[in-house]
């Protein structure tokens, strides 16, 4: 263990940046996991929060100078001699210790994340464990004893190291033993060890999801908060469909505002909008044409949609979305502003001139200068069904498109990509892929990618993989419907991103949501483990989030 350690000032505490139905191959990329030993079966809990200290620590962090504690933390019900039973840091059986699932090892934390929690699956019997945090910038290790699964990072404690040990690894060590009351019933076994990283910048705007437990739902929460809130409920919205009342909000996304869910109704699929704003929730925007109401609520078979900030202002609200099934769907814009209903005046078609397949899925660039879509034969019911899907760039040009081309590296006729994303700077592009002929909606075998949005080699993200110990593995696990934070934040000639995805991952194999992290340096691109999020209600079935500027309630502090 490191005796010096460099100055270093506390970062200011990040400012949040806050206004604010879907499902949910090649290797490559980097980012390794870094996952260690694993031992038998055991079970650990799976509820929010819990098992973390709520005391105060003495951490430094107000000023300069180390922030890891110098002093063992002994949890309740820990022997007073924990330190001396385990011994030496990684001392005993190289083998055998507890699996780590929470946090994923190799994972890269925004700097304003919610705090994390260390959870674990026992070795055999193992009843007593040691948690170990090193890092070369602190004097000492940081070190928790506790005879919980789990254990949750104390507040302040999280926000001292946040601030201070950026961008360098911390290395994270589990051990589990047998105490029997009085001694171990033998040495103690190493399980999970591996870096995980905070980074340099925060990740910031609001997280909407769908969840299908207990009905149709959208919740969310701000990044660092500790629980969810409901969003917007079927029976909040006004707006009405061609299948009467509103009874399910998925496949949504977010107007660039952030004060609307955009989102596919139920049969006979038309697209619909509701406030998420508490004081107004469920109402349809102001600026909605009479016109445009009407159009959108006698069409039917539209689907998943898309907006652009450069075409979200008075006078130009439009909406871009597939209409029709299978090959004769087409793409359409839509303005929300029209007061009449007719053709050329609240829609029109987009010209895909040179693509002979139908669409679905589109993603807009920020600049509003580019669409990216699925090329398909299998659009149906407002979202993808089994067939093809290449995912085909057309320009905008002021509603009229024009040549339609496949995107280099997300067009291979063996594969199916689809639920492509842009990048918060349209630089990068996110989407997923299955064999070829598979389902595309709630696809078991689907996993992320990531590559330029101009086109390019794809990158097959790490967050695709659990941890080995687990015993689960991708393809397999849904890792579905990635959407990216809405900030791209620059350090020197890094540019850091964050993505958030839904994965059936969990020991209860229920769909939850994971972040990841994406690094690129000039033509590099590193991607990371992901990070579990563990304020999201555990045994619900959460899928489809939206990740931007969302104006939610606020979550209502921790009792």
């Amino acid at each position: 263990m490191r005796t010096d350690h460099p100055t270093r000032t506390l970062i200011a505490a990040v400012a949040f940046a806050l206004a604010g139905c879907g499902d949910d191959s090649a290797r490559g990329g980097s980012g390794g996991n870094g996952n260690g030993n694993a031992g038998g079966a055991g079970e650990g809990g799976l509820h929010q929060g819990g098992g973390g200290s709520t005391g105060s620590f003495n951490t430094g962090g107000n000023d300069v100078g180390p922030v890891f504690p110098s002093e063992p933390i002994l949890e309740e019900g820990v022997p007073a001699n924990a330190p001396d039973l385990f011994g030496a840091a990684g001392s005993g059986s190289p083998t055998g210790g507890p699996c780590l699932v929470e946090p994923e090892l190799g994972a890269l934390f925004p700097n304003n994340w919610l705090r994390p929690r260390f959870r674990y699956i026992a070795g055999g019997g193992q009843n007593l464990f040691e948690i170990r945090l090193h890092a070369d910038s602190e004097p000492d290790d940081l070190v928790v004893y506790t005879t919980q699964p789990m254990w949750t990072m104390p507040a302040d404690l999280w926000d001292a190291i946040a601030a201070n040990v950026e961008d360098e690894p911390i290395t994270v060590t589990i051990r589990g033993a047998v105490f029997d009351g009085s001694a171990l019933t033998g040495e103690p076994s190493v399980g999970s060890e591996g870096p995980i990283t905070i980074a340099p910048v925060g990740a910031g705007g609001a997280i909407v999801y769908w969840t299908t437990s207990g009905g149709s739902a959208l919740k969310g929460f701000q990044v660092g908060d500790e629980s969810v809130v409901s969003a917007l409920t079927p029976a909040q919205v006004a707006m009405q469909t061609n299948g009467g009342q509103v009874t399910c909000v998925g496949c949504h996304t977010s107007t660039p505002d952030g004060k609307f869910a955009s989102f596919v109704a139920q049969g006979p699929w038309s697209n619909a909008l509701g406030s998420v704003e508490a004081a107004t929730v469920g109402a349809a925007p102001a600026y909605l044409g009479a016109g445009a109401a009407q159009f959108l609520q006698s069409s039917s078979e539209l689907g998943i949609h898309t907006y652009s900030a450069a075409h979200y202002e008075d006078g130009d609200h439009t909406m871009v979305t597939p209409s029709g099934v299978g090959d004769s769907s087409e793409l359409i814009w839509v303005d929300l502003e029209a007061s009449s209903p007719a053709q050329g005046s609240a829609w029109g078609v987009i010209a895909r001139n040179g693509d002979g397949h139908g669409v679905g899925s589109p993603t807009w660039s920020h600049d509003g200068q580019r669409i990216v879509y699925v090329s398909t034969d299998a659009e149906l019911t407002g979202r993808l069904d089994a067939g093809i899907g290449d995912l085909y760039t057309v320009d905008y040009n002021d509603r009229a498109g024009g040549a339609a081309t496949s995107l280099e590296g997300a067009s291979d006729p063996a594969l199916s990509e689809y639920y492509p994303a842009f990048s918060p700077d349209d630089d990068l592009l996110v989407f997923n892929r299955v064999p070829q002929g598979q389902n595309m909606y709630n696809a078991a075998n689907a996993e992320l990618f990531v590559m330029p949005s101009t086109g390019g080699t794809p990158t097959r993200l790490a967050a695709n993989d659990p941890p080995a110990c687990g015993g689960k593995t991708s393809p397999g696990i849904t890792n579905s419907w990635p959407k990216w934070s809405p900030v791209a934040s620059k350090v020197g000639d890094r540019t850091f991103y964050f993505v958030i995805f839904s994965s059936r991952r969990s020991e209860a194999s229920n769909p939850q949501l994971y972040v990841t992290a994406i690094v690129k340096q000039g033509d590099q691109i590193t991607s990371y483990p992901s990070l579990y999020l563990w304020n999201q209600p555990a045994d619900e079935n959460n899928h489809t989030p939206a990740w931007d500027l969302f104006d939610i309630p606020p979550v209502p502090p921790p009792q």
